[in-house]
């Protein structure tokens, strides 16, 4: 697994240990390095993964490198951005709205009392 400090990589092997089993909520990150619009959320997702540390976790999944995943969860369009808590989806945010990123996690933890 590829750390730097909250933000981590995953994939299809690692993704149940990781993300599902976490203690504590994670952010998915789908997305492919052909994307643009995914790096363009990019700075922002980094920057946002340091102010939730401790309260969310956030994982980025490549999916043109681990295609199970992203299936399993109905993934069709990137980047897609999924928080599971205790092994579910409890909300997801696709395309690339940076400005409103901070907001549509606030409000999704908000609704699953974390934050």
């Amino acid at each position: 697994m590829d750390t730097h400090g909250n933000l981590f990589h995953v994939s299809d092997q690692d993704f149940e240990t990781q993300v599902l089993k976490s203690d504590t909520p994670v952010i998915v990150d789908f997305w492919a390095a052909w994307c643009g619009p995914c790096r363009a959320i990019a700075p922002v997702y980094e920057k946002l993964s340091e102010e939730y540390q401790g309260k969310l976790g956030f994982a980025k999944l490549d999916i043109d490198a681990n295609e199970v995943t992203p299936s399993r969860w109905g993934v069709q369009a990137i980047p897609t951005l999924v928080i599971f808590k205790g092994g579910k989806e409890v909300g997801r945010m696709v395309g690339a709205h940076p400005m409103r990123l901070k907001n549509d996690i606030d409000r999704i933890l908000a609704q699953v009392s974390v934050a």
